[in-house]
């Protein structure tokens, strides 16, 4: 298979195609911002050239990094492309990788460290169609980077963070209170048949 040429995580090596960003600032305190470049289609019938989707601590994004690069370089390696990783500055992302990418940073931007881990390995579980499908139903109307925790973008860090495994599911079911059976339930006598 002939390597195809592309940009940083697959954007494709032509003029001005539609792209994100994933800026990651030299100081170690300031955010790291990922937006959305629209290309050749922005700038006309109400498409904005750039639009900001999301900005994460830098602890937060430390915390997501790695899995990120490992996962959009796997999608890379599927269909081809070079591999890439992050570096300081302007990271380019090819449109579909930086939905997806941007869909697990809405998970974590308001959610408690202790509970990242979780987002992650459920991010990780989705095919690319069900990311993309949970980008759009979150972009619709709260996909910028004043959205944070409203709407969808809330029902994402409460589904990636709080679904559980397999083996916790088992042990909650494990620990609940038997359920009460018709046969467990008082008669009383007003209702008694004579």
């Amino acid at each position: 298979m002939t390597e195809k040429k592309t940009i940083g995580f697959g954007v494709p090596n032509e003029l001005d195609p539609h792209h994100f960003t994933v800026e990651i600032p030299a100081a170690r305190t300031d955010a790291v911002v990922i937006a959305e470049h629209f290309g050749l289609q922005g700038g006309s019938n109400g498409v904005p050239d750039v639009l900001e989707r999301c900005r994460l601590p830098r602890a937060t994004w430390n915390a997501i990094a790695e899995e990120a690069r490992r996962v959009l370089n796997e999608r890379l390696k599927e269909k081809g492309f070079t591999t890439n990783r992050w570096s300081t500055g302007v990271n380019q992302i090819e449109r579909l990788l930086g939905r997806e990418l941007c869909l697990l940073a809405w998970a974590v931007e308001a959610a408690p460290k202790e509970l990242v881990p979780n987002a992650i390995r459920n991010w990780a579980a989705f095919k690319a169609e069900e990311r993309w499908w949970l980008f759009a139903m979150a972009a619709n109307l709260t996909g910028t980077s004043d959205d944070t925790d409203v709407g969808w973008r809330k029902a994402l860090r409460i589904a990636l963070t709080e679904t559980p495994t397999g083996e916790e599911v088992a042990a909650l079911r494990g620990k609940r209170a038997k359920r009460v059976t018709e046969a467990d339930r008082p008669t009383l006598p007003l209702f008694e048949k004579p």
